[in-house]
C-alpha cells in the first residue's frame, strides 16, 4: 500500500474525472490521498472531496503565494476551518517562497507563523513549501518548536544535504515528489539515499512534477509507483518494502486512517 501524502485533487485535469483518477490510483497500490488546500476558495471544494471519497483526506491552509490575499488570518480562523471535517487532517500548505515572491516577504512569515500556531494548538501536523528560503524556514520552525515540539513535514522537498539533516533534528519528516527521479536530481537523490528511511514520505504534487518516465505529462496520483520504485531502488529495498516504510509514517505523522 502506497499514501500520496500531498495531492491537489482539486485542480485540473483531475477534478473533472475525479472517479477515474482515483480508481488508477487504486489500482496501482495508492490507497490513501491527502488532497492539500492552497487558499480559502478553494476549500469547500476540498470538504466536497473528502466526503464524498473515503480514501481521500484534506488539509487546511494558504500557500505562500496566496499570503498577500490573507493578510487578516489568524490561527483561530484556521482551527475553526480544520474543525468542520474529522478528515482534515493536517494544516498547510504554508511555508517560504523566496524565490517567486509572489506575495511580500513580511507577509508570507505572517501567514506561516499563523500556521505554526495553529499546528500547535490542533496538534496536526504543519505542511511546509520552502523554496529559497532555507534559513528563514529553519529558524522560524526553531523558535516555535522550542515552544512545543511541532509536528512537521516538509512537502516536496528540493533543498541541500545540510537543510535536511537540520530539519531532522527538529524531528521533521521529509517528503519526495517526483523531481527524486529527474536526471539532473542527482544530488537530490543522493540527500534522500542519506535520509534515514523511519523519515520519508512520498507524493505527487499533482497536476505538478510528473516523475520520470512520465515527465511532462500531468501528474495525477497513480504515478506515484514510479517515484517509489526509484527510491525503493536508492535504498536497496523491495518496492513492497519501501511502500510499507513510507506508509507506516505516513501513520505516525497523521495517524492512522479510518
Amino acid at each position: 500500500m502506497i499514501i500520496d501524502s500531498h495531492c491537489h485533487l482539486t485542480y485540473e485535469p483531475m477534478s473533472s474525472s475525479l472517479d477515474d483518477t482515483v480508481t488508477r490510483a487504486f489500482n496501482e497500490g495508492v490507497k490513501y490521498m491527502l488532497t492539500i488546500s492552497t487558499d480559502d476558495k478553494n476549500f469547500q471544494n476540498i470538504l466536497k472531496i473528502i466526503s464524498n471519497y473515503k480514501n481521500i483526506y484534506g488539509t487546511y491552509g494558504i500557500h505562500p503565494h496566496e499570503a498577500k490575499f490573507y493578510k487578516s488570518i489568524d490561527s483561530k480562523q484556521i482551527q475553526e476551518k480544520i474543525k468542520l471535517n474529522k478528515k482534515i487532517i493536517g494544516i498547510g500548505e504554508s511555508g517560504l517562497d523566496f524565490f517567486y515572491n509572489h506575495s511580500d516577504k513580511k507577509d508570507q512569515i505572517k501567514c506561516f507563523e499563523q500556521h505554526i500556531l495553529a499546528s500547535l494548538e490542533s496538534n496536526l501536523p504543519i505542511i511546509v513549501h520552502t523554496r529559497a528560503a532555507e534559513k528563514e524556514t529553519l529558524d522560524i520552525l526553531r523558535k516555535y518548536n522550542n515552544i512545543k515540539d511541532l509536528k512537521i513535514l516538509i512537502h516536496c522537498f528540493t533543498g541541500s544535504k545540510d537543510f535536511a539533516f537540520k530539519l531532522l533534528d527538529l524531528n521533521a519528516y521529509i517528503s519526495a515528489s517526483g523531481v527524486v527521479t529527474f536526471k539532473k536530481s542527482q544530488e537530490l537523490a543522493s540527500t534522500f539515499k542519506d535520509i534515514p528511511n523511519d523519515k520519508i514520505l512520498v507524493e505527487t504534487d499533482s497536476p505538478y512534477l510528473a516523475p520520470v518516465p512520465l515527465r511532462g505529462k500531468s501528474n495525477e496520483p497513480s504515478y506515484l509507483v514510479h517515484t517509489v520504485k526509484f527510491l525503493s531502488s536508492l535504498k536497496n529495498l523491495t518496492f513492497d518494502e519501501f511502500s510499507d516504510i513510507t506508509t507506516k509514517n505516513f501513520f505516525k505523522l497523521f495517524g492512522e486512517l479510518n
